[in-house]
């Protein structure tokens, strides 16, 4: 079975095709580096951090290219308040972005483009769009036409008048129309700007992504995501502007991600609700939090609280668990063939895993899928004869979609972590054998401290997690 998404556009399902072969071109929109990314932000950058992930499990190459808007009102408006550059300020949390997103094994996109490096390309841009009658000059201001492109707003499938009604829009009697956006803003005094044909200004927020994307991808893209929220009038107006200028389809296939609720609450700044990944991380092991992001479907809102995470955390210490078991038992285990009915019980996992990530990315099936694996790893662990080749295909499988595509553990790095038990252990047998009662206590305490339980067993100590 092929890869069926939904698509924003047509708001259906449809075959994933990639306009060239097995070739995956993918715009993911970035954060604005005003200040630390929410944890909204980070159902994005989890989730289609796991779309590519998956797509080169399939065996697609995947250009994927994630923006930083590093000027806007808002960093304007933070370069004020502090006295510092608007550079400065970017700068500082792009560090923050990417600190955030390594600790929570979102890879890095294989382009992290800034606006700031392409000012030339924009005002390029402009040009053109002004030339072709798309866009008109008032004041220093750079307007697009609304009315100009007949299908604007066929992404949010409503007409000019609903797109008016429903919209916040600023009152500018500049505008020929309530709807026209800005491509490029006249500077006020003060403000970060760079010389153009209509004077020193900055590029639109829409504008940015446009440009980098083209560059970066070309006219066309296979797959444009972001959050629901840039539905209208983000992406609308990358739509608008980009099929304007190239004369060409911007993107096949349109994905936005559903909303995280707080409580039950919408997450905003008038609520003081937002959390911040920064401060998330104290608070909560990185495979709890993607749990959390993954483990409803991507399209549907999703609420946070400490209960849900208590849960997303005692998850995934089952799965870790099992891997632990796994290689524990690989200790006491002899080599050997594997037999068909554990690589029969895997083809069949695979088979289910793959249905389920085929159909939209449904990664909360797909979770599901990873804890049949857990509970078939579990039953060869208690099995009296068991051979390493088999325990070794078990833990290459929790890694393939539990580590390499979901993200949610890493059985190399958690068998680094389990040494460094083994020797505690070990310390503690030698204590108990020297009499030293109390450092084996010390060290006993130590591991369960840490969520380690020993237990004693015919072949020795043996070790779980809570």
């Amino acid at each position: 079975m092929a890869v069926q998404l939904y698509n924003t556009m047509t708001r259906r399902k449809e075959l994933f095709e990639p306009l060239n072969s097995n070739q995956v071109k993918m715009y993911v929109c970035g954060p604005t580096v005003y200040n630390y990314i929410h944890i909204g932000n980070a159902r994005v950058f989890v989730f289609f951090d796991v779309v590519r992930r998956y797509l080169q499990y399939l065996g697609y190459d995947v250009t994927y290219v994630q923006n930083f808007t590093d000027v806007d009102d808002r960093l304007i408006q933070a370069s004020m308040d502090t006295g510092r550059t608007v550079p400065e300020i970017a700068e500082e949390y792009i560090h923050a972005y990417f600190e955030d997103m390594d600790a929570l094994k979102v890879k890095r996109a294989d382009v992290h483009p800034r606006a700031t490096e392409h000012i030339e390309e924009m005002i390029s841009a402009v040009q053109t769009l002004i030339e072709k009658g798309y866009a008109y000059e008032r004041d220093g201001d750079v307007y697009y036409r609304s009315l100009y492109k007949k299908d604007y707003g066929k992404l949010s499938h409503q007409s000019l008048d609903e797109l008016k009604s429903g919209a916040r829009i600023e009152i500018n009697e500049r505008k020929e129309h309530a709807l026209d956006f800005a491509l490029w803003k006249a500077a006020k005094p003060g403000e970060i700007s760079w010389e153009s044909p209509w004077g020193p200004g900055r590029p639109g927020w829409h504008l940015e992504c446009s440009v980098m994307a083209r560059k970066y991808l070309g006219d066309t893209l296979d797959i444009h995501a972001g959050g629901m929220d840039l539905c209208f009038p983000h992406h609308e107006n990358e739509i608008a502007q980009s099929e304007a200028w190239t004369e060409k389809q911007f993107v096949r296939y349109w994905l936005h991600n559903g909303f995280i609720n707080i409580d039950n609450e919408k997450m905003s700044k008038s609520l003081g609700n937002i959390i911040r990944v920064v401060e998330l991380r104290k608070n909560y092991s990185v495979p709890a939090i993607r749990y959390f992001l993954l483990s409803s479907h991507y399209r549907n809102p999703i609420n946070f609280n400490q209960e849900v995470m208590q849960q997303a955390e005692a998850s995934v210490d089952r799965i870790q668990t099992a891997v632990s078991n796994l290689q524990h038992r690989k200790e006491t285990a002899l080599s050997g063939d594997v037999p068909e009915e554990l690589t029969h019980e895997l083809k069949r996992l695979t088979d289910q895993f793959t249905l389920e990530m085929n159909d939209d990315f449904n990664t909360a099936n797909a979770i599901s899928v990873l804890f049949d694996a857990v509970r078939l790893s579990n039953e060869w662990v208690a099995r009296s004869v068991v051979t390493i080749e088999s325990l070794n295909l078990l833990l290459d499988f929790l890694q393939e979609i539990g580590g390499n595509i979901l993200g949610l553990i890493d059985t190399h790095a958690q068998e680094c972590l389990d040494q460094e038990v083994e020797v505690l252990i070990a310390e503690r047998q030698q204590a108990r054998k020297d009499k030293n009662f109390k450092r084996a206590d010390e060290i006993r305490d130590m591991l369960n401290a840490k969520g380690i339980i020993l237990e004693d067993t015919p072949q020795g100590v043996r070790w779980r997690r809570k």
